[in-house]
């Protein structure tokens, strides 16, 4: 599986929300651009009695094929992986049982950040420096109450602000979302992140399990909805206007808009 790391566990019980989870143990997956870190979360769940590991990705792609392919309890996310919430709004509409803990970097502790993944689905709200006995507390907490926010964030989901009114965009960003929008289906971003990363339309079909016509159709819809000339015009709107972020520290950077599509015309 691309940059998917599986844990294969027995099928989850659906969590019943007010319920304690003793004697069930929670499947853990972590989404985090950071392999050290990854594997420093990785080692507190196994470490931590009632929960264990169920996987890791480090990005959006991958999370979702991850999410799809083993359906973890829990899923814990790089903020700075989600700038704009996309992930855990999609993560959350295609599992509605699936409990997701954000992991806030001090880039994104603002009220405005919390606002939006909290209104996304996020179910947890966590500094990414926490302590590990707190996180997995949270861990607990979000499965059992559907929504858990650390005291050292809690002021800054009391009174979020308003959305500034959106400025004046260039010409060609006028004709696209506003910053950060999402105007795609679930399936149409998992495509665009695969047009993005340079693949062919066949390439794309295989790892999605789709027919090369129904890739080719999510390509044309997400061409007519970014009003895009082609793919490279496509990308370069979804870099520019926040649909796609770049792998923030030592992920993978995607290819230029330019290279990213050169092999992707049929």
């Amino acid at each position: 599986m691309r940059g998917i790391e599986p844990h294969r566990e027995p099928h989850r019980t659906p969590a019943v929300p007010g319920q304690p989870t003793a004697n069930r143990s929670l499947g853990v997956a972590v989404v985090d651009p950071i392999p050290i870190f990854r594997e420093g979360l990785a080692s507190m769940v196994h470490r931590t009695p009632g929960l264990h590991w169920a996987g890791q990705a480090a990005s959006h792609h991958a999370a979702m094929q991850l999410c799809e392919q083993v359906r973890p309890d829990v899923v814990i996310l790089d903020s700075a992986l989600d700038p704009h919430c996309h992930l855990t709004k999609l993560l959350n509409s295609g599992d509605p049982a699936v409990v997701l803990v954000t992991l806030v970097r001090d880039v994104n502790r603002t009220q405005q950040y919390l606002a939006t993944a909290i209104a996304a689905g996020a179910h947890a709200i966590v500094p990414r420096a926490v302590d590990p006995r707190r996180l997995a507390e949270a861990v607990r907490r979000a499965h059992t109450d559907r929504r858990y926010i650390d005291p050292a964030l809690a002021a800054l989901t009391a009174r979020p602000k308003r959305q500034p009114s959106p400025r004046a965009a260039p010409a060609e960003e006028h004709l696209t979302q506003p910053k950060g929008a999402m105007p795609l289906s679930r399936r149409e971003y998992q495509v665009l992140q695969l047009v993005a990363e340079g693949l062919e339309n066949s390439a794309i079909a295989k790892l999605l399990f789709l027919s090369v016509e129904t890739v080719r159709t999510h390509v044309k819809s997400i061409l007519r909805k970014l009003t895009a000339r082609d793919r490279t015009h496509a990308v370069t709107i979804a870099f520019r206007s926040g649909i796609l972020v770049t792998q923030s520290d030592d992920a993978p950077v995607p290819l230029p808009a330019d290279r990213a599509v050169a092999r992707g015309t049929h």
